[in-house]
């Protein structure tokens, strides 16, 4: 059976998020951001004072917050963080965090438990089809070009467009390289390049990609 999981895997900027929320509203599945999960452990690694390089502290962290992230936001031990989490400074620090495979291996069993409990999902982030879910329903690894991804975050937030895209080029470094889970295309994804297409474009593709394998897979709500 193949759980009815559509699995968003891509690099920073690659608009993984705006592509997977218009997705989940087309094929009528819940939608849920992995990367939030991560940037809630970071923001408590932040909150309490934690070095982010302590990788057994941090580690501890990840096993005991409560992190829960649905459509209406995101919580950190019962308080909203839904802006605090896509601050600056969490921005900083996440990616070393998310290097830990203490870390990883309990934001997978969260993420597992979380589309059990809904059954089912459209799920993005760095690891969703090759690690956390490799029998989704339908895998796709969404990218785009340096400077594209680098001109959509300018648009979303302002700054210096060489500044954002050495940053991306320095994300893109540490999760391609880290030794836990790398990103990388899983197997049997379809890959999209969103370079030059607008994001009805690409949602249209997925959607259509997913009717089909509905209509021809085994499939169970989880």
């Amino acid at each position: 059976m193949t759980l009815r999981v559509i699995a968003i895997d891509g690099p920073a900027g690659a608009g993984k998020s705006t592509v997977a929320r218009a997705v989940a509203r087309a094929v009528s599945l819940p939608y849920l951001d992995t990367g939030a999960m991560y940037r809630g452990v970071a923001f408590a690694v932040l909150r309490d004072g934690v070095d982010p390089a302590d990788e057994d502290r941090v580690s501890g962290i990840a096993e005991t917050v409560d992190v829960v992230v649905e459509p209406g936001g995101v919580t950190v031990d019962g308080h909203v963080v839904t802006a605090d989490i896509r601050g600056p400074e969490v921005t900083s620090v996440v990616s070393v965090i998310a290097t830990y495979s203490r870390v990883r291996a309990t934001m997978r069993a969260a993420q597992r438990a979380w589309i059990l409990a809904h059954g089912g999902g459209v799920v993005e982030g760095r690891d969703i089809g090759t690690v956390v879910f490799p029998d989704a329903l339908l895998k796709v690894f969404l990218t785009a070009s340096p400077l594209v991804r680098a001109a959509r975050r300018v648009a979303q937030v302002g700054g210096d467009v060489d500044a954002i895209a050495a940053s991306i080029a320095e994300r893109d470094r540490i999760d391609s390289t880290r030794q836990d889970s790398p990103l990388r295309p899983a197997e049997g994804a379809v890959t999209i390049d969103s370079s030059g297409r607008s994001v009805d474009e690409v949602v249209r593709e997925i959607s259509d990609a997913y009717d089909q394998v509905s209509k021809s897979g085994d499939v169970t709500r989880g």
